[in-house]
Order: C-alpha cells, then structure tokens, then sequence
C-alpha cells in the first residue's frame, strides 16, 4: 500500500499520521505492525513530537546547521546535503498497531522528511500479522 505526498518547500517535515492511521483501518487490520518506508534518498521517515509545530521547524534548522545546503559537495546532482540528511534521519520506521489504531505517545507523530523539494513523494507501507 502507498501514501502519496506533496511537498511544498526544500525543507520540510510533513505529519502523514492520520494517511497512516487512515490505511491501517482500509487494510482492516486488528493487531500486528506496520513498516513505513520512504522510496526516496533524499527524504526520510521519523517519528517526533507533533503537539508543537515549532519543534517541525527548530528541527529544520538543526539539520541545516549539521549539513549546509552548501559546502563545496562534489555530488553533480546538487542536492548532496539533502542525501546527507535523510541518512541522518532514516528511511523508514516501525509503528505497532493494536485495535485498528497506531501506537504512537500522546504528543508523537509520524513525518515525512523532505529535504530536496517540492516534490510528489511515495511513502510504502507493509503489515506485519
């Protein structure tokens, strides 16, 4: 199963929570888990806290700090900083699911990490029974 997503800006961390939570219930599934995986080298996966959305951006800002957009990177591509950064963060995560709803902590969520956008994304999902 997919989740499609769209970015907007270069950098970006997009709650895709409620597109998970909404195809775990499609997929009728009960109890088991689910791997969120993103099919992309310069976006990532992760799960954070989504109670406040300055946290989304403080987070950005760490990231650029860590790896600059630029820095002399010899990756013809241009977007050497963006691959950087989503091996940093990961490509996927695993997510517990009991009575049809993830199991995720009161202020988590799950994000899409885009770090080379504005693009249309594809995030794979798999159920584990």
């Amino acid at each position: 199963m997919r989740v499609n997503i769209k970015s907007s800006d270069q950098s970006q961390l997009i709650d895709i929570t409620k597109d998970i939570q909404a195809v775990v219930r499609q997929a009728d599934i009960t109890y088991g888990l689910v791997h969120i995986f993103s099919m992309h080298t310069t976006a990532g996966v992760t799960i954070n806290e989504s109670a406040d959305p300055d946290v989304r951006t403080d987070i950005i800002k760490i990231m650029n700090k860590i790896v600059p957009w630029e820095d002399n990177y010899r990756h013809m591509g241009g977007n050497a900083a963006a691959h950087a950064k989503a091996i940093l963060v990961g490509s996927s995560e695993l997510v517990a699911i009991e009575n049809r709803e993830l199991v995720l902590g009161k202020w988590q969520a799950i994000f899409f990490c885009e770090f080379d956008g504005p693009r249309e994304r594809t995030v794979r999902l798999k159920f584990i029974k």
